[in-house]
């Protein structure tokens, strides 16, 4: 079931970056919420934030060495503790939404962006991003609080 989660994630992930590319890539915009929330269309070639622009090479290799480690411990592991079989999930699905888009674009497709007028301004994102944090905040918090 655990790799049907992740694959669902993952489609949605696709679907939102296609969708964002036929309704965005033309230079629209769409706010959501005016001052604070658009959907946008970028071409990040980097990771995080843009670091490691161009390193291709590298950040697939090094995506597909942790996802390989984290699938082999999310089978591996029955008796796992639901919240970190969860954050697992979560983790593997972004980082593989996000290696897609590298190995097959070159890029990865972001469109979500968050700013407070001209106070804040976060670096656009997307659905495999938003994965990778939430799952990743949850980890921490179960490895924090929950004995096993």
């Amino acid at each position: 079931m655990q790799l049907f989660y992740i694959a669902l994630i993952i489609f949605i992930d696709h679907l939102t970056k296609y969708l964002a590319k036929i309704k965005f890539s033309s230079g629209k915009e769409l706010t959501l919420i005016q001052n604070y929330l658009e959907f946008t269309y970028v071409e990040n070639r980097g990771a995080a934030f843009g670091i490691l622009k161009e390193k291709k090479f590298f950040l697939v290799g090094f995506t597909i060495l942790a996802v390989s480690y984290m699938l082999y411990y999310l089978v591996a592991n029955k008796n796992l503790n639901k919240w970190y079989r969860v954050s697992l999930i979560l983790i593997i699905s972004g980082a593989i939404g996000n290696l897609i888009d590298r190995i097959f674009r070159g890029y990865v497709i972001d469109f979500i962006h968050f700013y407070i007028k001209n106070i804040f301004d976060w670096p656009v994102f997307n659905v495999a991003d938003i994965s990778v944090v939430l799952g990743s905040i949850l980890l921490g918090i179960s490895m924090i609080f929950i004995k096993e």
